[in-house]
């Protein structure tokens, strides 16, 4: 993969809203049902300070191929600081191409930097794509949520797979 990860600006918001909505659209990598805009994806992004809970971006050229974010797991408890949930989406021409793979390796790598030493991605577990992906990052398969999302009346589960960093 010839693409530069760096952290996100807000520039990069309307690129971030656009790759998360493909994933809305195809409905297998996120339980949202509904697209998003930039506007109601603002104070998301302005949670996310680039010192603590980072937004990265891969970018190819001039384009954002994917993003990835460390997210805060039970905010406001002291006890699960150390603790981060992982998201990541890929643009969908670019899927394939190792994009969230070095993604997520950037995000493991940058971990120790920010104060994280537990990351979990919960995911849909139809989404095999990205379960492979968490397990070739080292993340296992740490529990399971039978049927908890219903997407166009298909009953899905959620499965949180983590790793220590």
């Amino acid at each position: 993969m010839s693409a530069t990860i760096r952290a996100a600006t807000l520039d990069d918001l309307a690129a971030i809203v656009a790759i998360y909505n493909e994933a809305v659209e195809q409905r297998f990598a996120t339980a949202d049902l509904d697209p998003v805009t930039v506007e109601q994806r603002l104070a998301w992004f302005h949670e996310h300070d680039p010192a603590r809970l980072p937004i990265y971006v891969a970018e190819q050229g001039s384009v954002v191929a994917g993003w990835c974010s460390i997210s805060a797991y039970r905010p406001g408890r002291a006890a699960l600081l150390r603790t981060a949930e992982i998201s990541y989406y890929v643009r969908s021409n670019s899927r394939g191409r190792g994009v969230g793979t070095a993604l997520v390796h950037h995000a493991i790598g940058d971990a120790p930097r920010v104060g994280k030493q537990v990351l979990f991605g919960i995911l849909l577990e139809r989404n095999t794509v990205s379960i492979n992906l968490m397990k070739k990052c080292g993340f296992e398969l740490w529990g399971r949520l039978p049927d908890v999302a219903s997407i166009d009346g298909e009953l899905v589960s959620h499965v949180y797979y983590g790793r220590k960093t």
